[in-house]
């Protein structure tokens, strides 16, 4: 049998686009900002996790230019061996001080972060516990580790302990959470998940990609929200969201950094982060630590939407915990409606993320709007008219 036979017979994107509605791959033709040119015309972007809006603040560019110039495009080899610059060593450095923790590492991306750490710290008698919403990079972490994997459904702090039970009292245990969900932009129920992996003798690892510079106090993330920095034992995070670049970390006690530095296969053969990728996230880092009112725009921007979606009649998902995040889910249930719905809004001038299985259950498809500290409230308003316009005219 070819190997390529399921290639060859799968068409599921060929009926989309016969049918003008494909909704991915769309061509950028501008910076990401609030509002781009996509495809020739104006879009307003509320599809972007660029949720400080930094990727066009003057001194971070500068930063990744100036960057460029004395180290040269790349590093061209692993951290392990030729390609630690001093400027990889001063972004670790401040990210650990950031988050209060003793060491830190860096990773090219943050799904090699993730499949990194989980891949290094769960081994064959080892056990890895996670929500079943967490996002797909820890679950590859998951598969490429050799322990066994145990999913509870989400945020349910019951099945978690059901979960943490069935582990054999000789065996390690981590548990594995989002701190925000990307897609449903909830929030993981961290108290309660503490108090568990505490009670059962398990680590806790908090995903905090969409978390780092939106929550907490100066935009720290989940666990300083909730007040249980000390209590989290891994921290991992990305730089392509609020610090405005690429790649991804891995924080907490400097023995156990020091273990994952020795023994991930994804960071040990792995090329370097670039210079101007580590030097747009230390400025992006330092710039936000200048503004710690930054997060603070940004949610009560979040605020603003939401409160305009409800006002507007469309069905948004409450927000977890009582708290806003810039991530906010508009049903659309159907994959039909779904691709119906964006691409009149992308048509209307706005960009929004089509979500669907198995992203979501089935019958929970969703557009997911995502907000920057940058949005104006008049910007978000022409938004949130026309999808309205279109949302209503669909739904009726």
């Amino acid at each position: 049998m070819d190997i390529f036979s399921k290639c060859l017979e799968w068409d599921k994107a060929d009926e989309v686009r016969a049918a003008g509605l494909y909704p991915y791959f769309h061509k950028l033709e501008s910076r990401q900002d609030v509002e781009v040119v996509m495809e020739g015309r104006r879009r307003i972007m509320l599809g972007s996790n660029n949720y400080l809006g930094l990727t066009i603040c003057p001194e971070v560019v500068a930063a990744g230019v100036k960057a460029i110039e004395k180290y040269g495009t790349g590093c061209s080899g692993s951290r392990f061996l030729n390609g630690t610059l001093d400027l990889h060593l001063e972004l670790e450095d401040a990210l650990a001080r950031f988050l209060g923790q003793e060491a830190c590492l860096t990773f090219g991306t943050g799904f090699q972060s993730n499949a990194g750490i989980i891949s290094a710290l769960v081994g064959m008698h080892d056990y890895v516990i996670c929500d079943r919403e967490n996002h797909a990079s820890i679950y590859a972490g998951c598969q490429l580790s050799f322990g066994r994997l145990l999913r509870f459904h989400h945020n349910d702090m019951e099945d978690l302990e059901n979960c943490l039970r069935r582990v054999p009292d000789e065996c390690g245990r981590l548990v594995v959470v989002d701190g925000v969900f990307s897609m449903g932009g909830d929030l993981a129920n961290l108290p309660e998940v503490v108090r568990l992996a505490k009670k059962y003798g398990a680590r806790v690892m908090v995903d905090d990609a969409h978390g780092l510079g939106v929550l907490g106090p100066g935009g720290r993330g989940t666990a300083f929200h909730f007040g249980l920095e000390k209590d989290v034992d891994i921290y991992m995070g990305t730089f392509s969201k609020s610090l405005a670049s690429l790649g991804g970390y891995v924080a907490g006690g400097a023995k156990v950094i020091d273990y994952i530095r020795h023994n991930s296969r994804p960071f040990i053969f792995s090329a370097a982060i670039p210079p101007a990728n580590a030097a747009v996230a230390l400025a992006a880092l330092r710039h936000l630590e200048a503004h710690p009112e930054l997060p603070q725009r940004l949610r009560a921007i979040s605020e603003y939407a939401r409160a305009g979606f409800t006002a507007r009649g469309i069905r948004i998902r409450e927000s977890a915990l009582g708290v806003p995040t810039p991530i906010v889910p508009l049903y659309t249930y159907t994959m039909e409606a779904t691709f119906q719905t964006v691409r009149r809004i992308y048509d209307a001038g706005v960009y929004v993320n089509p979500v669907l299985p198995p992203a979501t259950p089935e019958n929970e498809c969703l557009l997911r709007a995502s907000f920057m500290a940058s949005h104006t409230e008049a910007l978000l308003d022409e938004a949130m008219d026309k999808i309205a316009s279109v949302m209503n005219s669909v739904s009726g």
